[in-house]
């Protein structure tokens, strides 16, 4: 499965409303932790086809959404399940990182 851009528009019907959890990664182009991360949900997005939906918010273009969920530092990621986020996780350092904090 592709990694999904999420937009204030679809975040509710791609996130909210999935029948598989979701991993929602907030980041910016210009954050160097951000670009480091990004090849492993990639990988996530492949390895877990199907059982898991990886999807991104850009903070420079969807600031409601960074203000909806309090981000304060990049990356944080969010795991939702049925509708509702789990605690997140803030600058992963791993991949076995990112699967163990969700349960993968």
């Amino acid at each position: 499965m592709n990694i999904i851009d999420l937009t204030k528009e679809n975040f509710d019907s791609v996130v909210l409303q999935s029948q598989v959890p979701v991993l929602v990664d907030f980041w910016a182009p210009w954050c160097g932790y951000c670009r480091r991360i990004s090849p492993v949900l990639d990988q996530l997005s492949q390895q877990y086809d199907g059982r898991l939906a990886v999807c991104k918010v850009n903070i420079d273009q969807q600031p409601e959404l960074e203000e909806r969920f309090g981000v304060e530092v990049i990356p944080t990621l969010y795991l939702f399940r049925n509708g509702q986020a789990g605690e997140p996780i803030v600058n992963p350092g791993s991949k076995a990182q990112i699967v163990a904090w969700a349960g993968l």
